[in-house]
């Protein structure tokens, strides 16, 4: 692969731009053989070399116009004559494609005989660089018998060309901001991982020909094949991109995935009075099972929904009755008996709690058991389940919580 600034469009090229491309480039690991990035820009000489042969040969000539920016102003322009002729090439998605090229007239090549224009620019550039597959959207097609022609007139070997399907909204239409189309670095800034974004890519108007929805870069180097790149548009699925991205993060190492979750973590948790990396090292469990981004870890901090294992809440009657109709005074002989359950069991896993307490849940009704124990623990009606928050928190700020919600219940 080669770098390649088309920066002939002075007014849309800009610095900035293109230091963002090649920055987002580097992130995602896609490298380039040339060392120094080839610039339009920086080529015009080149051009005009190959635009004095041609006008020499007779396939350009110079043409006195008037300026489109200083209407009544007559301005020197480079046109290839056009040899009206009829044609075809092989898009490798596609199949053939077959373009009257009369319509066209005589194509502008060069704003002047210093000023080439993309058209004539690509085709030397390719030239020059040996390129031997052109593939760009399907919106080029147009451009091809245009290019083509330059070609010919200028005596070039014809590259293959694979024109790729559009992304598409869900609803068809063109993608834009509001379907999800943004700049690389706001995706990077929400947390998706380079690997996923690479990934999800690869897949817009592309699959394997298997099930296999997960690929590494060097996965997808090995099975890409233009065959199975599809004709129709491919549409942009934002929640398809968070599953393929949570899978990738599901995929970090427990210490690489501790290590993005500290960082994603608001000053707020880690000032908390529990707050502790053995605390968290439980919770991780239960935040991977949940998170697609890193952005949501944020949230669902700032959300309150980590709270519960780094500080000690204050639970609300109220909540703890199992039923809109039931009794909180129902709930204490239950959690009194759980208390005795919980003061002789094994704390060192979820399943253990979850064994010391099942028979005892069965027996009053599960819900009857399990709903006072949640709320007392978390104050939260949407949280992990019981088990798994008494054995992140530990068996002495276990008992600790559910003797302070019994006592509230009392009072």
């Amino acid at each position: 692969m080669v770098l390649r600034s088309e920066d002939t469009d002075k007014a849309r090229s800009t610095k900035e731009f293109e230091e963002e491309i090649i920055e987002g480039l580097q992130w995602l690991g896609l490298e380039w053989g040339n060392e120094q990035i080839t610039r339009q820009s920086e080529r015009q000489a080149v051009y005009k070399s190959y635009i004095e042969k041609a006008l020499v040969s007779g396939s350009f000539y110079i043409s006195k116009e008037e300026s489109k920016k200083n209407p009544g102003e007559l301005v020197e322009v480079v046109r290839m004559k056009n040899p009206n002729k009829t044609i075809t090439f092989t898009d490798l998605v596609r199949g053939e494609i077959t373009f009257d090229t009369t319509e066209l007239g005589d194509i502008v090549v060069a704003r002047s005989i210093d000023d080439a224009l993309y058209h004539l620019t690509v085709v030397i550039d390719d030239h020059e660089m040996n390129i031997t597959h052109v593939l760009r959207g399907e919106d080029h097609i147009p451009n091809t018998p245009r290019q083509i022609l330059i070609q010919e007139a200028l005596g070039f070997q014809r590259p293959e060309y694979a024109h790729l399907p559009l992304i598409l909204a869900p609803d068809r239409s063109k993608l834009s901001k509001r379907h999800g189309a943004v700049a690389l670095n706001e995706y990077r800034t929400e947390g998706f991982t380079k690997e996923a974004i690479l990934n999800y890519l690869a897949l817009l108007g592309w699959n394997p020909g298997t099930e296999q929805e997960i690929f590494s870069l060097e996965e997808l180097v090995q099975s890409f094949d233009l065959k199975h790149i599809q004709k129709g548009g491919a549409i942009f699925d934002r929640q398809k991109f968070l599953w393929i991205n949570k899978e990738h993060l599901q995929k970090l190492s427990d210490e690489d995935y501790m290590a993005m979750t500290e960082v994603a973590l608001p000053d707020t948790i880690k000032n908390l009075p529990n707050y502790s990396t053995e605390r968290l090292v439980k919770l991780l469990p239960t935040i991977k099972e949940r998170v697609h981004l890193a952005a949501e870890i944020t949230q669902a901090a700032n959300d309150g929904e980590y709270d519960f294992a780094f500080t000690h809440p204050t639970p609300d009657p109220a909540k703890i009755a199992w039923k809109k109709d039931g009794s909180v005074v129902d709930s204490l002989p239950r959690l009194a008996k759980a208390i005795e359950l919980l003061e002789s069991a094994d704390f060192s896993s979820a399943d253990t709690i979850k064994a010391a307490l099942w028979d005892y849940a069965e027996e009053v009704g599960k819900g009857e058991l399990l709903w006072p124990l949640r709320v007392s623990l978390t104050d939260r009606e949407r949280s992990p389940d019981p088990f798994t928050v008494a054995y992140i928190i530990g068996q002495e700020d276990t008992l600790l919580r559910l003797k302070k919600a019994c006592d509230t219940i009392r009072e």
